[in-house]
This record gives C-alpha cells, sequence and structure tokens, in this order.
C-alpha cells in the first residue's frame, strides 16, 4: 500500500496544500475564525487517494482540480484547498479528520466512501466543523440529527429507484421491453446491499420483466466464465449487473467469447462506464447502459465543467467522481461567500439554506432538507457509444437517443 500523496509526492502525515495554495502553519489555532473575506477559506479534501480505492480517489481529485478556475469565473470566492489521504481506511479517515481540524481547516469535503465518510461525519459532528459529503450512498449517514452534515449525493434507495424508472422509460421510447433478465451482482457490501434494496423497491415499482437468476461472484476473481455460462444459460433476454471495474471488463469478454448478446447489459452500479473500462475494451465497450448520479448535459455549468475537465485532462470523460467533488466545493464556497465568515455555525447556517439552481448534476439544484441531504437529485441513464458516454434519460436531460437492444458484438 502506498504511505504517498498520489499528487505532491508527501507522507501522508503531511499536509500538502493544492492548486498553488500554501500549507497550513503548523500550530495554526483550531478555528481560526475570519470576519470578512479577505482569506480563502481553508477546506480539507479527504480522499482515497492510496489503497484499494485509489483509482476513483484520483479521479475525483481531478474535479478539485478544476474547481478554482470555476469557481472564479462565476464569481465564488478562493478557497484553500488542503488535500488528505484516507488511504482507502475508515480509521486512518477519522484520523485525518482529527488532524486537519486541528491544523486549522474550516471545512471538510469527501471521502467516496460511505464507511470514511461515516467516521468524518463523527469527528465533524463532535467538532462542529461543515462537513460536505462529495459521494456516499448509505442513508443512515443523514439520518443521525447531525447539525453540521451535510451530502449532495442520493442514498441508495433513490438510486435504485430511479435506476428502474429509467429503464422503464428507454423500454417505452424503444418499444422493445425485456421480459426476463439474469442478475449478476459483486459479493461485497456494495454488491450485496444493491442486490438486498432491489427487492423493496421492486415491491413498489413493478418491473416488465422477471429475474430469472440471481448469481453473486467475488470482485477480485480472476475468471468469471462459469457465473457467465451459469447467466446465459438462464435463457435470459437481458444482463442486469451490479458490479466495479475489473469484473465489468471480464464479463464483457466472457459475453464476447460464450457468444451471449441478448438485448444488452443494464448496469446499476460502476464499471461500465469507467475510461478504463473503455480503454480497455475499445469497440466492445460501445453498448452497456448504466443507471447512476450523473450530470445533466443541458445546464450551463455542466459545459464549462466538461471544458475546463477536456482542457486539464484531454483523456478523461467527464464522470459522477468530477462533477459532485466539484459540486461539494461550489456548495462551500457558495456558503462562505454568503456567510461572510468562517465561523463553523455560520457556514454550517448557511450551508442549510443553499439554493443553487445553476449547478452540473441532475434534478433542480443544491439545496438540503432539514436533514442535511439532498432529496432533490435525480439519476441518469447513460449509454457508452464510440468511446464517449452520452446521456439517454430522464427525458429533458439527455443528449442522445438511446440505441436498444444494444448491438451485438459479433457485429462490430
Amino acid at each position: 500500500m502506498s504511505r504517498k500523496f498520489h499528487q505532491s509526492g508527501v507522507s501522508r502525515r503531511t499536509f500538502a496544500a493544492g492548486l498553488g495554495a500554501a500549507g497550513l502553519v503548523a500550530g495554526t489555532a483550531p478555528f481560526n475564525i475570519v470576519r470578512g473575506q479577505g482569506a480563502a477559506l481553508k477546506v480539507g479534501v479527504l480522499l482515497p487517494r492510496s489503497g484499494v480505492l485509489a483509482g476513483i480517489g484520483q479521479d475525483c481529485q481531478r474535479g478539485v482540480d478544476v474547481t478554482p478556475g470555476l469557481l472564479k469565473d462565476i464569481g465564488m470566492p478562493a478557497l484553500q484547498i488542503i488535500n488528505g489521504d484516507t488511504e482507502s481506511d475508515v480509521q486512518i479517515a477519522r484520523a485525518q479528520a482529527e488532524k486537519m481540524i486541528n491544523e486549522g481547516v474550516q471545512l471538510l469535503v469527501g471521502a467516496f466512501d460511505s464507511g470514511q465518510s461515516t467516521a468524518i461525519a463523527q469527528v465533524a459532528e463532535q467538532r462542529g466543523i461543515p462537513y460536505i459529503i462529495n459521494i456516499a450512498a448509505a442513508p443512515p449517514i443523514t439520518e443521525q440529527g447531525y447539525k453540521f452534515v451535510f451530502r449532495n449525493f442520493p442514498v441508495a434507495s433513490r438510486i435504485l429507484i430511479d435506476a428502474f424508472e429509467n429503464q422503464k422509460e428507454i423500454f417505452e421510447q424503444t418499444g422493445k421491453t425485456p421480459k426476463t433478465v439474469a442478475l449478476m451482482h459483486v459479493n461485497d457490501t456494495f454488491g450485496v446491499s444493491m442486490q438486498k434494496g432491489m427487492a423493496a423497491v421492486l415491491e413498489k415499482i413493478p418491473m416488465p420483466y422477471k429475474i430469472l437468476d440471481t448469481i453473486s461472484y467475488d470482485p477480485k476473481a480472476r475468471d468469471l466464465s462459469v457465473e457467465v455460462a451459469k447467466a446465459k444459460g438462464t435463457g435470459a433476454e437481458a444482463l442486469l449487473v451490479v458490479s466495479r471495474l475489473n469484473d465489468a471488463i471480464l464479463v464483457t469478454r466472457e459475453l464476447i467469447k460464450q457468444r451471449w448478446d441478448g438485448m444488452g447489459v443494464l448496469s446499476m452500479g460502476p464499471g461500465w462506464y469507467e475510461d478504463q473500462y473503455i480503454k480497455t475494451l475499445g469497440k466492445m465497450s460501445d453498448g452497456p447502459i448504466s443507471f447512476v448520479p450523473w450530470y445533466d448535459p443541458t445546464k450551463k455549468l455542466t459545459k464549462a465543467l466538461t471544458a475546463a475537465l477536456a482542457k486539464a485532462h484531454p483523456d478523461v470523460n467527464l464522470n459522477t467522481n468530477q462533477v459532485y467533488t466539484f459540486e461539494a466545493l461550489l456548495t462551500a464556497a457558495d456558503a462562505y461567500k454568503r456567510a461572510g465568515s468562517t465561523d463553523p455555525k455560520a457556514l454550517a447556517d448557511a450551508i442549510r439554506t443553499t439554493n443553487i439552481t445553476d449547478n452540473v448534476s441532475t434534478g433542480p439544484g443544491i439545496m438540503f432538507n432539514e436533514k442535511g441531504q439532498n432529496d432533490k437529485l435525480r439519476n441518469s441513464a447513460i449509454q457508452n457509444r464510440g468511446g464517449k458516454l452520452v446521456t439517454v434519460a430522464p427525458k429533458g436531460a439527455t443528449d442522445a437517443t438511446v440505441a436498444w437492444p444494444a448491438p451485438s458484438y459479433t457485429k462490430r
């Protein structure tokens, strides 16, 4: 396991100031309250920059990288970003949050993973420092009665509900509805919770298809030929999946090898839309539809974020990781602008009354309910198309028409 920050090469025990900002001064008073806005708000961004989730943490960091210029363009105050590494570990996430607060960070952002975010939320609440979660879907985090914790990311139940509703929209658009599917899912915490959540959601949102079999597998497996053969053996018309990256690639290769197309792949999680999946499989990556928290391609700020990312990282497609990390920082800057102070209570009060309609993610904007949760967010359906990602649902937030059934692997 690397013990270095991925960008700066500085030990994880050291805080690296990001984006040209000066590092924190050792011994700085805990809150360092500033009246007025002569100084930048000190924001600690905790991400899994090493460990098993390092790739995703680095992808989130790309959203951090492009934020200063965008905030300046829309008249927001500057942020002093201090990067921290959770090392994909809950206890380290907790320790890093404590250390950042002790050294003067005035607001926390992060940390992609629900377990790490839960630990940081506990620290932030105990210390009275505002914490804005960028990505984490476990519902309990915003069910604790916390006053300093806010989340602009949909909870797992919302992700599932929207996934099934967006599927129905696509079937209605195309007039092509599978009558049967096979479900394959990873057997880690995420995959099992999604599989269990489906049963509850499907009682409320009946789908036109029947799940013929449910096949779980280890996301670290190096061979999924047996599992794919079992799914194929059901005779299902489509494949429903909850995956990670490496297993999504393995499943695809087996679909090609075993000559099983069906109507296509419907993914309710990561893997199938990620850049590495597309780069690894080339034209064979076309077709899968993923139902995930995403961006509205018709929004003005989406176009600005897309352009900024393309300039900084020409080989990277805009995705969930950058969108929600950017929006967490946007929320922080907006609150600082309205609060006119770095006082943690004033910042938390300002975040609580957030109403940002000029944003990026799908839905009416960034706002929080009494629990600190943005419950207005909506998910999108996106499809791999020619090495790019296009948005095909929900209606009014798309930039392409869905291709369903997906093109056959044998005709590319």
